[in-house]
């Protein structure tokens, strides 16, 4: 594999947002979900360009009709959207969610409940949340703002996102709607598509080497001897991503260059 230096004036926080907006090609007009600086950037990125179809929310109770930069209020509002609606949404599967993990295993398993035994944990973190919903009603992504053995585990401590190993377990109930779609982190950007559906390496972002990326993973991670590169930003893209949705380069602080 070629490993170009990052071309003059995209920044590695900009190769995420491109890599997050990927991950909602082609849903049509869902929900986006994203949670994050970078996923958030990805998703107005993706509506602006090649997902004009997504729907995209203020964060409270609307559906906004415009794509603001971040921090911004919306000057259209194209619907209403309280938090009971949002759960139906989630449970009828027009939804696609990018979370983030504190944990996350070969098989997708994630954990943000609590590093350590759950009877007496060293960290107590956020608790599961939606995520057993989310991960067994419609598409789900995850963003890891910095790739680590500590994240990318060989077995999480408490499941909250359900992987594909624990989703076959469970049954046909389990696996008619789980789709976990795809796994972006600062290194590279990775899915599931394996015979046994463990995660592999689908690209590395421009200077990241495939052994840099093994040796910050603590599982045996399925990486291909020539990857391919994650895809850069365009000129259009570039220009949407600083001028129009982040002006003031918020990303840059979630993915330092």
């Amino acid at each position: 594999m070629t490993l170009p230096a990052t071309p003059p004036g995209a920044t590695r926080a900009e190769y995420c947002v491109v890599a997050c907006a990927e991950a909602w090609r082609g849903d049509g007009e869902v929900l986006a979900s994203p949670m994050g600086t970078v996923p958030a950037l990805g998703a107005r990125l993706a509506k602006l360009t090649f997902a004009p179809g997504l729907l995209l929310t203020d964060g409270e109770a609307l559906l906004m009709g415009d794509v603001p930069a971040l921090g911004a209020r919306p000057e259209v509002t194209e619907g209403w959207l309280p938090y009971r609606r949002h759960l139906t949404m989630v449970l009828g599967g027009r939804r696609h969610v990018m979370m983030g993990a504190s944990q996350i295993d070969r098989f997708g398993n994630q954990n943000i409940s609590c590093v350590g035994d759950w009877h007496r944990p060293a960290r107590q973190l956020i608790g599961v949340r939606g995520a057993p919903a989310n991960t067994l009603n419609h598409p789900v992504s995850y963003w890891i703002p910095k790739h680590a053995r500590r994240v990318f585990v060989a077995r999480v401590d408490m499941v909250s996102g359900v992987g594909y190993d624990r989703a076959a377990a469970a049954g046909p109930s389990a696996t008619r709607f789980h789709e976990l779609r795809r796994v972006v982190s600062n290194l590279g950007v990775f899915d599931f598509a394996t015979p046994d559906r463990s995660m592999r390496l689908v690209s590395a972002h421009p200077g990241v080497t495939p052994r840099q990326i093994r040796e910050a993973t603590a599982f045996d991670l399925r990486v291909p001897d020539d990857p391919d590169v994650t895809r850069a930003p365009t000129p259009a893209e570039l220009h949407l991503i600083r001028d129009v949705l982040d002006p003031t380069g918020l990303r840059e602080r979630e993915v330092p260059s």
